[in-house]
């Protein structure tokens, strides 16, 4: 449906199944999905096709099949080398499952592995997190993503934060962990492209660029968001409505990318585009934004958009110039969110 609506046969570099945990569907479920994508869509011959996943969920014989329909790269949710930091964040699997996750990756013929990490946890000790980065370079994956934990509105610790049921964070401490991270990771071989992500030379996530990049991508699945065409968009999160609204949507005509379980969509404005294009491309430590990208992307300058903005933060020593090039600094780094949002 939106295959058709966008009038011709559109190329596709990535595919990521992620949100929840996609690896609970059979390699069975998964065979359709591609074959109806391939259909759709001119999924290109080296495209990248990440799935995410949670060890101790995924079979040695699973990852066999899920290899052989064309999936090349895999997510796993490692987050904590820590049997206690791992019950804390509910995880029904523990290190040793990590292990034998990655070993049954690589003997299905994986190999563009990502691990992801969650660090500034309460009462969570440097020592303990330096021994969770030690322990995950022992398997050799190709990326590493280490993010904060974030207390969020409507989750479990969200709640327990808000009832004073949880400790506090400490956000030194926190700070200390990245800049610890960041140093030992460098020092493995892994380069820092993104704030939160490292790779191995060549093996960044082509898909999540896109993001960061402001780039178009679409947008399948309940609760699924989608940028393309000058919308940003996202689908219904109940999969029985989703469901129901395809079901009921032989005449529905609506404009490219947006379909009947489309539930918010919003056409950008030039200024919201040129903000979030901020934004995103500054997450990227190694190439930051371009001065000529920006003008010719929307036809201004970078000064002439932001002038003031940059002036402030790069005398504040969070933002620097580097070959036509605007980056956070490493210090700009730690206070991302204070830079991003001078731009929105």
């Amino acid at each position: 449906m939106v295959g058709r609506s966008a009038g011709t046969r559109l190329p596709v570099h990535t595919v990521f199944f992620g949100g929840g945990t996609p690896s609970l569907l059979s390699p069975g479920q998964f065979d359709p999905i591609l074959r109806s994508l391939r259909l759709s869509f001119d999924i290109q011959d080296n495209a990248e096709v990440s799935i995410e996943a949670n060890p101790g969920t995924i079979s040695a014989g699973d990852l066999q099949r899920l290899r052989v329909l064309g999936i090349n790269r895999l997510s796993f949710g490692v987050q904590s080398a820590n049997t206690e930091e791992l019950r804390m964040l509910e995880r029904i699997h523990d290190f040793f499952e990590v292990i034998e996750a990655v070993r049954s990756a690589r003997l299905a013929g994986f190999d563009n592995l990502n691990l992801d990490l969650i660090y500034g946890l309460p009462e969570q000790k440097l020592e303990t997190w330096q021994t969770t980065l030690r322990r995950t370079f022992d398997l050799g994956s190709e990326h590493i993503s280490a993010y904060a934990l974030t207390l969020e509105h409507g989750t479990p610790f969200g709640r327990w934060s808000a009832r004073g049921l949880m400790p506090s964070q400490d956000p030194d401490l926190a700070a200390d962990m990245y800049e610890w991270a960041s140093e030992e990771l460098g020092s493995h071989g892994y380069s820092q492209y993104e704030i939160s992500n490292w790779a191995q030379p060549g093996k960044e996530c082509r898909h999540n660029l896109q993001y960061w990049r402001g780039l178009p991508y679409l947008a399948f699945g309940a609760g699924a968001h989608g940028y393309a065409n000058g919308y940003r968009y996202s689908n219904v999160l109940r999969i029985k409505t989703y469901i129901d609204r395809l079901a009921d949507s032989a005449s529905t005509s609506l404009p490219f990318p947006l379909s009947p379980v489309t539930v918010n969509q919003h056409r950008q404005t030039a200024a919201e585009d040129q903000g979030e294009f901020m934004m995103t491309g500054l997450r990227l430590t190694r190439t930051g934004v371009s001065a000529a990208e920006f003008e010719s992307r929307f036809g201004t300058s970078l000064p002439a958009a932001y002038g003031i903005q940059i002036d402030s933060l790069v005398s504040k020593g969070l933002l620097e110039w580097s070959s036509g090039r605007l980056r956070l600094t490493r210090h700009g780094r730690l206070l991302g969110n204070r830079v991003f949002v001078e731009f929105l």
